[in-house]
């Protein structure tokens, strides 16, 4: 079952299951990865009565969530929230985590009969190919079964009945009151034409980018946004355009090594820019305090494109190097 057809499962009228909801509910990707290991101690202890988590003092073994007796033989679910998806940075997590708890069950006395990495998303292909051949190969090793928890996974153990009370208490409709949005600029004639030979803009012209006026206009009110911010150098403000910088770097590598692995068929990436921003406009990853709306989120991810960081071909990095025009 795919996570559309899991969502799809739900009765009608009850909303669908997004994992997003955990950065919306604490307010930034911190605080989501504890109520994202809060919600799996209670989906677990539902599904499996006995589960119970274990507290970080000052490690956790570890263990995020287990069954069974420390004095004997337990299961382990390991809590990673890796979003939006889970690729080729996230390896050596995995690996440490589950090194860690078989370390751990040596030290302490008992034995790790099973092993569940659960997470909120799907991995990009290099990624499940490497974990499928790690999983192998770390069980022949060590006779630990290892399984995953993705996010089609937990979705159909959302929804089964035992677990309606953790599905309605984490993911039922939540909005936070919405905060002041700062205003939007209108973009002159001058600028734009200067704009003309920005770095972002040589990126969307060697992706076959024809019209391009709405991306200046992106560009131009993020870079408002962002010189408002780092002047009037308020922390929290600060934390959150940084943490917005990273939302949208990590939507765009992740579409980005998405995309590189089919090139073959589609040399230019087409369509690459437009799944970028489509997930930015939608994505509820953004903190509050950045007061932010799609235009500024857009004209974000043009920033890191101009700051070398990204672009929309496969040669990327080349046309960041070259000479300005």
């Amino acid at each position: 079952m795919t996570a559309t057809s899991a969502a799809m499962s739900l009765a009608s009228g009850e909303p669908p299951i997004n994992f997003a909801a955990h950065q919306i509910r604490a307010g930034n990707v911190a605080g989501a990865r504890d109520d994202f290991e809060q919600m799996l101690a209670m989906l677990i202890a539902a599904i499996h009565p006995g589960a119970r988590a274990i507290a970080a003092n000052p490690g956790d073994w570890g263990i995020d969530v287990l069954l069974g007796e420390l004095s004997g033989l337990i299961v382990v679910w390991q809590s990673k929230y890796f979003w939006p998806v889970v690729t080729r940075s996230s390896r050596a997590q995995i690996r440490e985590s589950f090194d860690s708890a078989l370390a751990a069950a040596q030290r302490n006395g008992y034995r790790v009969d099973q092993w569940i990495l659960c997470v909120p998303s799907s991995m990009d292909p290099p990624t499940a190919q490497w974990w499928d051949t790690w999983r192998a190969r770390r069980q022949r090793e060590t006779g630990v079964a290892i399984e995953l928890w993705h996010e089609t996974v937990l979705r159909n153990l959302l929804i089964k009945p035992d677990s309606a009370d953790v599905r309605r208490h984490f993911y039922d409709p939540y909005t936070p009151a919405p905060g002041p949005r700062v205003a939007l600029h209108a973009l002159d004639p001058d600028t734009a034409t200067e704009l003309e030979r920005a770095l972002f803009v040589r990126q969307l012209r060697a992706a076959g980018h024809v019209e391009l006026a709405g991306a200046k206009y992106e560009f131009f009110n993020a870079e408002l946004l962002a010189r408002e911010i780092l002047d009037k150098a308020l922390p929290r403000e600060i934390e959150a355009l940084r943490e917005a910088d990273g939302v949208v770097h990590g939507i765009w590598e992740a579409h980005f090594n998405e995309a590189y692995q089919r090139r073959e068929a589609n040399p230019r990436l087409h369509g690459l820019h437009a799944q970028v921003m489509r997930d930015i406009r939608e994505s509820a990853a953004f903190p509050v305090a950045l007061a932010a709306g799609p235009v500024h989120r857009c004209g974000l991810m043009h920033r890191v494109v101009q700051d070398r960081r990204a672009g929309w071909v496969p040669h990327w990095r080349a046309i960041a190097v070259e000479e300005q025009p």
